[in-house]
């Protein structure tokens, strides 16, 4: 792809933005729109779970799929499918006649989803190719999810208030039919210098793997942990597991290369995306159930309450990105780990929800935190990987962060389901914790060693299968 002019490298941001920008509102309104969902379907508390976590599961199922395929067939041409398929799947939505079939429809959503976010991160790791321009640019990709962060409750409370929760999904299809126009018009195609070729056994191994474990934690209240499916899942997902990396490990071309993790910071920054995104899920989600069914505030209300946490987002995740470009991943990463542990330690310990000044306090620190993490989980899975392989590790970010994302309703949901509001807290704190040792872990001097010998091991095989081509043709 050739070099780009400084404003059109900012258009080609901002048009990736659009779409980060409707997947992150779709997840914040549809926290908001909850309770409202729950009195119309007459749902329990794991049918809610389920509204979120069914696209969850299935956009992390499919990220690593629509990043290698991007990378073979073109990075505009899955960016434009899925945008099409997204904002179908949100107009659906808006019309499901039952808890069923919405969320059979953010199953689609979800489909279109797994196309947007990781291959839109690849085409700005291809356009943006000096590492301080791209640290900057990540750094407004992350203050976009503090834009929907403090935009989503305010617009999700009001839409519905005032027309009702269905409205939530009409937002995305004039965003995501903009997106689609311009990425046709602006958008340069780019793609890996070599196709590599579906791996179907461990597409179906991922997707084992995430529903079993994700149905196992849900359902596990409701139907026993010692029972019978319940124990099954966990055991399916802990088989697929071992299995994914046994079979990947052997495959020429593999739908996750194991040797991504020899890198100690891409292995770090995959778990990092993991807790932070956990906390994250499990935050958004009891603080909604909270403001809405036990202070009895409306979802406008509710969703005022919470910009003291997106506004600390926004202003952060931009700053994040500037300290990661000129500082390196670890004073984010600390800093976001300290916060987002106080937070949940205000809760757990000090019953934050009983008085505004400790909840508003709390808000504020969770915010900061989320708001520094994004950066650095983004920069460090992408840089120093090939740039051939940039749709795969950016995908297995993305796909760290819907994990768990996830796993934060599902274990946090459950946690409430079984009466333990503190241990609820509590886990959040832990997570913030995890964020704050892995940080400090995965980014000193033997880590960048590792991230160095993994970049040049996976060079080699690159060029010696590019040669292998070149003889074939």
């Amino acid at each position: 792809m050739p070099e780009l002019t400084y404003r059109r490298r900012m258009l080609v941001l901002a048009i990736c933005c659009m779409s980060l920008l409707i997947v992150s509102l779709d997840n914040t309104i549809l926290n908001v729109a909850l309770p409202s969902m729950q009195r119309d379907f007459h749902a329990s508390l794991s049918g809610l779970q389920w509204t979120i976590d069914a696209y969850l599961v299935v956009i992390a199922s499919l990220l690593l799929l629509a990043g290698s395929t991007a990378d073979r067939v073109g990075r505009k041409r899955i960016f434009q499918i899925g945008l099409v398929v997204f904002t179908l799947g949100s107009a659906l939505c808006s019309l499901a006649p039952g808890l069923g079939w919405l969320i059979a429809f953010r199953m689609l959503q979800a489909v279109g989803g797994s196309m947007l976010n990781p291959v839109a991160m690849s085409i700005i790791t291809n356009t943006f190719v000096d590492p301080k321009e791209r640290a900057k640019a990540i750094g407004v990709w992350g203050g976009v999810v503090g834009i929907s962060m403090a935009a989503g409750p305010i617009i999700g409370g009001a839409l519905v208030e005032s027309v009702g929760w269905r409205s939530i999904f009409w937002i995305n299809v004039p965003v995501g039919l903009a997106a689609l126009v311009l990425t046709a018009r602006f958008v340069p195609e780019s793609r890996a210098p070599r196709a590599r070729r579906i791996d179907p056994v461990g597409q179906v191994l991922v997707i084992l793997l995430l529903g079993t474990l994700t149905y196992g934690i849900i359902e596990g209240t409701g139907a026993g942990w010692g029972s019978p499916l319940i124990v099954s899942c966990f055991v399916v997902a802990a088989a697929a597991v071992l299995a994914l990396a046994g079979y990947e490990r052997r495959r020429f071309d593999p739908l996750i290369d194991v040797r991504f993790f020899r890198s100690v910071p891409f292995s770090g920054a995959t778990l990092i995306a993991v807790c932070g995104f956990a906390a994250l899920g499990g935050f958004l989600f009891l603080n909604t159930l909270y403001l809405q069914n036990d202070r009895g505030l409306s979802a406008l209300k509710a969703g005022l309450y919470m910009v003291p946490m997106a506004a600390m987002c926004l202003v952060f995740a931009p700053l994040s990105g500037r300290l990661v470009g000129a500082r390196g991943p670890r004073l984010p990463l600390v800093l976001a780990g300290i916060t987002m542990t106080a937070s949940g330690v205000l809760f757990s310990a000090f019953h934050a929800e009983e008085h505004n000044a400790e909840l508003f306090a709390s808000y504020v620190l969770f915010g900061i935190g989320f708001g520094l993490i994004n950066a650095p989980i983004t920069n460090t899975a992408v840089s120093g990987m090939p740039r051939a392989q940039a749709g795969v590790a950016a995908a297995v970010a993305s796909t760290s962060r819907q994990v768990g994302s996830s796993l934060g309703v599902a274990v946090l949901g459950a946690a409430l389901a079984a009466g333990l509001h503190e241990g609820a807290w509590w886990i959040i704190a832990g997570c913030g914790a995890a964020v704050l040792a892995l940080g400090v872990l995965t980014t000193g001097r033997w880590a960048r060693g590792t991230a160095e010998r993994t970049a040049s091991a996976l060079m080699a095989p690159e060029v010696e299968k590019d040669e292998m081509a070149v003889s074939a043709s």
